[in-house]
């Protein structure tokens, strides 16, 4: 059976060292940063960037975009990208 965006979520999530969630929620600037230092693109911690800044650094870093610009990442990680996020997480 196919996993679902939870289940991909909650996967990533455990990889790089955050808690899964039993309940349907999108990744947290938290989760998006332990996600950031999993892929090896450099953020400033204190603060965070923004949402859609650390989405396109995350998706460049792995090879599914050309650059890290957020301005066409400002909506939640679609499945086939949380799919290409999982698999580089397991290699």
């Amino acid at each position: 059976m196919a996993k679902t965006v939870d289940d991909l979520r909650n996967e990533i999530r455990v990889s790089v060292g955050r808690f899964e969630r039993e309940i349907s929620a999108a990744f947290t600037k938290e989760d998006l940063a332990a996600l950031c230092d999993a892929v090896g693109y450099d953020i400033d911690h204190d603060p965070l960037p923004s949402k859609p800044q650390m989405r396109a650094g995350i998706l460049f870093e792995i090879g599914v975009r050309e650059d890290d610009d957020p301005d066409e990442t400002g909506q939640p990680f679609r499945k086939g990208e949380l799919e290409s996020i999982a698999k580089f997480l397991d290699e």
